[in-house]
């Protein structure tokens, strides 16, 4: 257990930063998730969509430093092949 006073404030504040971190990753699970609903669905324009959606959190979630730019590159290059598969 903390003993310091900043010590303390370094849990309260870790505590903080991992349950915004894990919301935001949700946002990011939640927005894949209608993406790939409306892609199984057969509804390109709404996969299209959604699939701008998914940028856009992407881009938000990696501007925050939650998830690394580079990995948020990589989600947006699998979702757009996605994309591109079912529309063939």
């Amino acid at each position: 257990m903390a003993h310091s006073i900043s010590a303390k404030k370094r849990i309260r504040q870790n505590a903080t930063r991992r349950a915004r971190n894990r919301w935001r990753k949700g946002q990011v699970r939640d927005a894949v998730r209608g993406f790939e609903t409306a892609l199984q669905a057969g509804d390109l324009t709404k996969a299209a969509e959604q699939l701008k959606a998914c940028y856009k959190t992407l881009d938000h979630v990696a501007a925050k430093g939650t998830l690394h730019r580079n990995a948020a590159a990589r989600k947006k290059s699998r979702l757009a092949r996605k994309l591109l598969v079912a529309g063939r």
